[in-house]
């Protein structure tokens, strides 16, 4: 969530950055202002009419030792009457800052100057590329059809237990899941990151802390019952350890990585792109999380960015990264690097992670702050990433490293399945 102050003293630049997100800030921005204008002239008038209140009190109690019974109760009159504009004045301002957040929480965040312009996913740059696309034999199979060959992946099966989007993981399939999900964990410990185990389900607080909340697009599974809500990432739990928390800027940047299960409802999704593995309702995946300083975050994002890089170098996939254009970033996010990895056998690229400095979007509304060289409380900056998605990781492994003898695994995964070829 944007700060009072950034929006009322910046205006005009705010609203042409987010103009860059495709997202016309104008009546928004200018209501938050007015309603600003409201909220401080109802304090500073409530400020005043309170002083009063209290000198009149004083007044009072003076004017009955002297025995000045009637003014005395004319002050008494007074104070009943500003007691009253207190009331009405404290209302005013209530109801100015509830209007205020509640058009706040619906401001994207400002992208960072370095987003470039554009309107989707085709708009966006190249940063970067590695590994070697594969040449596969004429005959090569998708990965929905490797997976029922060698009884690896039942879609079927999940379409009868749950619906779809929803696979069952069988035999080898299900070891090369674990196989990943200790690979990529163990790699990030080795980095230097915190490994977290968190809840899958959150409540609406946390919900509104991250800025999935208020949900537009229905993305969500909501338990009504219970009003919590099924993760997206573990981004969202992790990162809301430090709701209405001082961190000490000693241990900054703090760096957490954690597993969990994944719930997107993927509402509107359909088509040849959905097919398989390419979009699930349910998905594994491991994240990094940091919370970090403003003036280090960059630095810190560019970290996060290599650390991916080394991973999708690691298992032999060929791979490049997309500098996101303001059309296709998330509402959340100041600069976001997409990865994806190519499907040979689709012949097309598969995102499986997107690293974001959100600046200090969400700890605004998370108030995760930290005291400066002052002992001033500032804002953090917050960042994660997807250190992997499983599901197209694993297509782009298997369509990659099919062979007529079976499915090779990558070296560095074979000491965690315990077998180097699929067969």
């Amino acid at each position: 969530m944007l700060t009072i102050k950034t929006i009322t003293e910046n205006r005009d630049e705010v609203i042409r950055r987010l103009a860059v997100k495709n997202f016309d800030a104008t009546t928004y921005i200018d209501k938050v202002i007015a309603l600003d204008a409201i909220r401080r002239t109802a304090q500073s008038t409530l400020e005043a009419n309170l002083a009063e209140i209290n000198n009149l009190s004083k007044k009072i109690g003076a004017l009955m030792k002297e025995g000045k019974k009637e003014e005395a109760e004319a002050a008494k009159a007074q104070v009943s009457e500003r007691k009253e504009r207190s009331k009405k004045l404290d209302a005013t301002k209530e109801d100015a800052e509830k209007s205020m957040f509640d058009i706040l929480v619906l401001i994207p965040n400002l992208p960072h100057e370095s987003v470039p312009e554009g309107r989707s996913a085709e708009d966006n740059p190249c940063e970067k590329m590695g590994g070697i696309i594969p040449t596969l034999s004429e005959d090569a199979l998708p990965h929905w059809d490797l997976a029922k060959k060698y009884n690896l992946i039942d879609f079927e099966l999940g379409v009868k237990i749950t619906g779809a989007g929803f696979p069952v993981y069988i035999g080898q399939g299900a070891r090369l899941q674990r196989a990943l999900i200790d690979f990529f964990l163990d790699n990030a410990t080795e980095a230097g990151y915190t490994e977290i185990q968190p809840p899958y389900v959150i409540n609406a607080d946390s919900g509104y802390g991250t800025g999935n909340l208020p949900d537009k697009e229905g993305q969500m599974y909501h338990c009504g019952t219970d009003d919590l809500y099924l993760i997206p990432t573990a981004e969202v739990p992790v990162t809301n350890i430090y709701r209405d928390v001082i961190v000490d800027k000693a241990l900054l940047p703090i760096k957490n990585t954690a597993y969990s299960a994944c719930f997107r409802r993927e509402a509107g999704s359909y088509g040849k792109d959905v097919r398989g593995l390419n979009r699930l309702h349910q998905f594994d995946k491991v994240e990094i999380v940091r919370i970090d300083t403003p003036e280090h975050s960059y630095q810190s994002l560019q970290e996060m960015v290599d650390y991916v890089e080394s991973l999708v170098e690691k298992l032999e996939l060929p791979w490049r990264i997309l500098r996101l254009c303001g059309g296709d970033m998330s509402f959340t996010s100041s600069l976001t690097f997409d990865f994806e990895v190519f499907s040979a056998a689709q012949k097309r690229w598969l995102e499986v992670s997107s690293v974001s400095n959100f600046e200090s979007f969400q700890a605004n509304r998370l108030k995760c702050r930290y005291r400066d060289d002052h002992k001033k409380t500032q804002l953090c900056h917050t960042l994660n990433g997807s250190a992997l998605a499983l599901p197209r990781i694993v297509a782009a492994i298997l369509e990659n490293n099919q062979t007529h003898e079976g499915i090779r695994i990558p070296k560095v995964l074979i000491p965690y399945t315990r077998f180097d070829m699929i067969k």
